[in-house]
């Protein structure tokens, strides 16, 4: 999208440089994703949408790598404004400027997400609400965390799915049955500060081999729903999960528990992009339900 000129105006002001530059990135799904030079050559992403409903969208994700932030175990782009400008909502950060992931960039993201997976809290979930992509995600917060992934997570993207009319009543489970088949892997789990989005496009290697996350969808839950997001899409090296793995050992029904985390994501793509992720979706279902 073109930037409005209001909108330009106040970057300069917020930001005390002109910008000399704007250009269009890939990667945003849900806004516009731009890179802008200034005058005092440094850059920075803005991310921006007239979309109802964004500003809502990139204050979550300013709070977000915000927390993440104050953890002190992993980098994430710094945050310098959102907001909304006559009719155009943006979140504007630090540019971290990237490069292909080495062994050793793997190991070091591997230990940090361990460390921020120490950081724990209370309760399961956050004070507020945020986003999963698009969708909303619900994050009330739970001392239970087999109650809270039940109903916050399956059973929340169950039925848009069904509302949606890509999953039939008969193909879902109730949420009793899906407590009692968590009761069943799920045991003595605390509360872990997660990215909660965590694939291969939600984290930057820093040119200094330094890693930053970006994109979050933060909560406090099982440590190992990062771990199995970011095995959805092909995985990451092995050096991260050696790395990580070291810091936290595999235990007991570790692959069912990773099924059973990778439906809560099967299930917003399919309530996202559609049918493509139908057989996926079924499958998990049909093995524990």
């Amino acid at each position: 999208m073109l930037l409005e000129e209001d909108l330009i105006r106040y970057i300069e002001s917020s930001l005390q440089t002109p910008i000399v530059s704007s250009r269009p990135l890939s990667g945003g799904d849900t806004a516009s994703v731009l890179k802008l030079d200034t005058s005092k050559k440094s850059s920075y992403i803005l991310k921006c949408s007239r979309v109802n409903g964004s500003i809502n969208m990139f204050e979550a994700e300013a709070n977000g790598l915000n927390l993440i932030a104050k953890s002190n175990t992993i980098a994430t782009p710094e945050v310098f404004d959102f907001g909304i400008q006559k009719d155009t909502a943006f979140l504007l950060m630090e540019n971290i400027v990237s490069k292909s992931p080495t062994s050793e960039d793997y190991s070091k993201l591997g230990f940090q997400l361990s460390r921020l997976h120490d950081c724990t809290s209370e309760n399961f979930g956050l004070d507020n609400d945020n986003f999963i992509g698009s969708l909303e995600q619900q994050n009330t917060p739970s001392k239970d965390w087999i109650n809270f992934y039940s109903k916050h997570r399956l059973s929340a993207q169950l039925d848009l799915a069904l509302k949606k009319g890509l999953l039939s009543t008969s193909e879902i489970p109730s949420i009793d049955d899906i407590k009692s088949c968590l009761q069943s892997f799920c045991h003595k789990v605390k509360p872990s500060l997660l990215h909660g989005d965590l694939w291969g496009g939600n984290f930057i290697i820093a040119e200094d081999g330094t890693p930053y996350l970006i994109d979050p969808s933060v909560y406090y839950g099982h440590s190992e729903i990062d771990i199995a997001m970011s095995k959805l899409f092909g995985g990451f090296s092995s050096s991260f999960y050696e790395a990580y793995h070291s810091e936290k050992p595999i235990s007991d029904s570790f692959k069912e528990r990773i099924e059973l985390y990778q439906l809560y994501y099967l299930l917003v793509h399919l309530n996202v992009f559609g049918n493509s992720y139908y057989g996926s979706v079924k499958r998990i279902l049909k093995s524990y339900f």
